[in-house]
């Protein structure tokens, strides 16, 4: 079963060639850098770096081993598929494309009918699709040039290359999507995709994002070394567990309230669809991070997981700021402090899930109707708009 809320898959670390499988040899005091001495020692291409699969091809080199395989700093050939050490990437890349769907296929009369009748909805209700509208078409934008620009470089394994590839395409599905509803609605295109420049709530999330992808970004930088391992773990988790895993999830409650309510019904619909490929990346990202850690474990460093902590604590505080700006009254059953309470729920989620220490201890989750959004055995949609089936050919099974 594949749900949102998995417990992340821990691995058992393979050892780097010369370094023992032995937590402590001979009583030793452990090296913490051992790992990266190994590294360092580890062959290499013809130009010193690690191999990113646009080397010149050499006639007779050696076929790929499991063992040799590495989520980061690994040197083995990475043009080479099979055979697979993370069999738990090529289940999230099949389930990804089994998971398949496109904005055009969902009907938006009755949105457009609703957005022109002067009654149709509040000027809060507008408020909130807007701003919404902004923040989402545009980090679906960040989040996929971080990932093609900085991510797929250092991401040093075929099979997570793989889900990256389907991840980036459903970026671009999303992006499009925004661009539908807006052409759809016919709203201002300069006012919604250029809010993050100019809505200061949503300028802050953005800009908090992209001083952890700036260095990954350098074409100078590689990793292998402590520091810039732990960087690339850092972008990592800035923007998997929370620009994805936090950041999305008071839009999803707000737009998804809609169509509980019978509003925005084609709108809502899409962002379900988007939800669930998000609860995937969602996924995925907190595997990578955990074999990272296990893999790599002289990272995992207290003072590493502390900042980390502050850094979530940070950006949710930057969520609850967003959904007070976006909702300022109660509307649709809503008010911004039941999100001070919901992104305490969902930080301390992701805290467990990458293993750290929760930051807010008891706090609930007031919308346990989300759960139910990502149901997706049902004949019909939680909507009720149309007969579907999400999956092609009926592939993908959630039970």
């Amino acid at each position: 079963m594949l749900d949102f809320e998995d417990t992340p898959r821990q691995g058992t670390p393979t050892p780097r060639p010369g370094t023992s499988t032995h937590p402590n040899p001979a009583g030793e005091s452990p090296d913490p850098f051992a790992l990266d001495k190994a590294a360092e020692a580890a062959p290499e291409d013809e130009t010193g770096e690690s191999v990113t699969g646009l080397e010149q091809v050499e006639l007779g080199g050696d076929r790929v081993s499991v063992d040799e395989k590495q989520i980061i700093n690994c040197r083995a050939d990475v043009n080479q598929l099979v055979p697979f050490k993370y069999t738990w990437a090529w289940e999230k890349y099949l389930n990804a494309c089994a998971n398949h769907w496109m904005p055009q296929e969902v009907n938006m009369a009755a949105d457009i009918a609703t957005w022109q009748d002067p009654n149709g909805l509040t000027d809060d209700e507008r408020m909130i699709l807007k701003r919404g509208f902004g923040f989402f078409s545009s980090s679906e934008s960040l989040v996929a040039n971080n990932l093609v620009l900085g991510i797929y470089k250092h991401l040093t394994n075929p099979e997570c290359r793989q889900y990256l590839l389907r991840q980036a395409f459903e970026e671009a599905v999303h992006g499009h999507c925004f661009q539908y509803i807006v052409e759809s609605l016919n709203l201002d295109e300069g006012e919604i995709f250029n809010m993050y420049r100019e809505l200061p709530s949503v300028h802050n999330k953005a800009a908090w994002a992209m001083q952890f992808t700036q260095s990954l970004n350098d074409p100078d930088f590689t990793t292998g070394t402590p520091e810039n391992d732990q960087k690339f773990l850092r972008d990592l988790i800035a923007f998997y567990v929370i620009f994805e895993g936090i950041w999305f999830y008071a839009g999803f409650v707000q737009f998804l309230s809609f169509g509980r309510r019978n509003k925005m019904t084609g709108t809502a619909e899409q962002i379900q669809y988007i939800m669930r490929d998000e609860s995937m990346h969602l996924n995925f990202g907190i595997d990578v991070i955990n074999q990272i850690k296990i893999e790599n474990p002289h990272l995992w460093t207290e003072s590493f997981q502390e900042e980390m902590r502050a850094k979530i604590d940070e950006a949710m505080h930057l969520e609850i700021e967003s959904a007070h700006d976006t909702m300022p009254r109660g509307v649709l059953g809503l008010n911004a402090s039941m999100f001070d309470e919901y992104m305490k729920f969902i930080a301390n989620r992701r805290c467990s899930q990458i293993g750290l220490a929760e930051l807010y201890p008891g706090a609930e989750n007031p919308f346990p109707w989300m759960s139910e959004m990502m149901d997706l055995n049902k004949e019909k949609n939680f909507f009720e708009t149309r007969v579907i089936e999400y999956q092609s050919g009926g592939a993908l099974s959630w039970d």
